[in-house]
């Protein structure tokens, strides 16, 4: 057993505080973007997420997660309720931190990753049977995923894929799940007929910015140490974040013929959302190249959504569920042990082997969060009721879920 390092328990802990402050950043982002009369409720919902999952994390997800492996699939319940989760190191997973420190920084990861499932559901979606949703799919769809890619005897880590930050685990895994709710919602009343456009652009770029801040500690903060490889995590991704913010505004300049503000923070996005997997694995040069192809496939992506006929209403499926693909198969090409000994060399590095692995990590999770969503969220509207009425819709749901209005002028 390690002796606890106060600098990098420190690094971590701080790094903790920036991924949870990215939940409240998600909470602005989407809530730009509704129409005025859901702007309380959407924020709302990532409010409820963050404290739910807390929640949750402590009494049993963390257990799920990475407790002792129990067949490749999840962990056992030895650490129910947080016990023999103590002030000492645990070598399965960070030799110089409090193991409490490994698992509430864990904990902002599962917490975030609902939240972000909120942004395909906005305008229509029943506050309390969501909550209900969450509670189920961050026992039986989130841990069992942070398992097999993290967990120490996941069957997806032993395979040898790489996800240093959450690609598969946050990203593909919650694009999987907004899309199944989406589908089972239906699509908002008026979409096609009415001007559903965002009401506080202001407000979004703001929740970027958040968003943008926060990313440095789930990606810097992966390093669970303050070294020189939290320091290239950093680097690469504050470029691919620019990369991907550039080449979004180049195709809107080219395709609309004027770049938008929320073009460039959805792109900000698309590219961190890619170098998630990658960010502990890839260097600078590398990270230009994931960014700025993340910004012009989530482009595409999300402008498919229209002839694919779902509605997404942010876009959850075309930035985090394309950008997490794309990021996680990158990774299997740009990989190098010269900027992780940890990790693997990819494809450029002769290791065409590296690619199928991620293959796999990202088929996986895909699948196994789309089927179970879609169960869960059709339980879920079988037994609640998922889906606000006509009338609720129309009135908003600030007023019909939680009694009050965003601005009162």
């Amino acid at each position: 057993m390690g002796s606890v390092s106060a600098g990098d328990t420190g690094f971590v802990l701080l790094s903790s505080a920036l991924v949870m402050f990215m939940t409240p950043g998600v909470a602005f982002f989407y809530a730009g973007m509704v129409r005025s009369k859901n702007v309380l409720n959407t924020i709302m919902l990532s409010f409820a997420v963050l404290g739910t999952v807390s929640v949750l994390w402590s009494l049993v997800g963390y257990s799920l997660a990475f407790g002792p492996d129990w067949g490749g699939m999840i962990g056992n319940l030895s650490w129910v309720g947080l016990a023999g989760v103590e002030q000492t190191p645990n070598a399965d997973y960070a030799g110089t931190i409090p193991h409490l420190a490994f698992a509430v920084f864990q904990g902002m990861f599962a917490a975030i990753t609902p939240a972000l499932i909120t942004g395909a559901l906005v305008d229509r979606v029943r506050f309390k049977p969501f909550l209900a949703f969450v509670v189920l799919w961050s026992l039986l769809v989130y841990s069992p995923v942070a398992h097999w890619v993290w967990g120490a005897g996941g069957w997806i880590r032993a395979v040898g894929a790489l996800d240093f930050a959450g690609g598969t685990v946050v990203h593909v895994n919650a694009a999987a799940a907004a899309l199944a709710g989406a589908l089972v919602l239906g699509k908002r009343r008026g979409l096609g007929t009415e001007e559903l456009v965002p009401h506080n652009l202001p407000i979004t770029v703001l929740g970027a910015a958040m968003l943008w801040f926060g990313w440095f500690g789930f990606n810097a903060g992966s390093a669970l140490s303050a070294n020189g490889l939290a320091a290239s995590a950093f680097v690469v991704t504050n470029l691919a974040a620019a990369a991907a913010a550039v080449a979004w505004m180049g195709l809107e300049w080219l395709h609309r013929g004027q770049p938008t503000t929320l073009g460039a923070a959805t792109g900000c996005v698309a590219g961190l959302v890619a170098i998630t997997p990658a960010s502990g694995f890839v260097s600078p040069m590398p990270a230009l190249v994931i960014g700025s192809l993340a910004g012009a496939i989530c482009y595409g992506a999300v402008i498919l959504k229209w002839r694919l006929g779902y509605d997404d209403a942010l876009d959850v499926v075309g930035v985090h569920g394309a950008g997490g693909v794309v990021g996680a198969l990158l990774t299997g090409v740009f990989s190098s042990t010269l900027v992780n000994p940890a990790g693997a060399d990819g494809l450029l590095f002769g290791h065409p082997e590296r690619v199928l692995a991620q293959l796999v990590a990202v088929v996986a999770p895909l699948a196994f969060s789309f089927v179970c969503s879609y169960l869960l969220f059709s339980l879920v509207d079988t037994f609640w009721g998922l889906r606000v009425s006509h009338e609720e819709e129309e009135t908003g749901l600030d007023l019909t879920q939680h009694n009050e209005v965003g601005y009162n002028i």
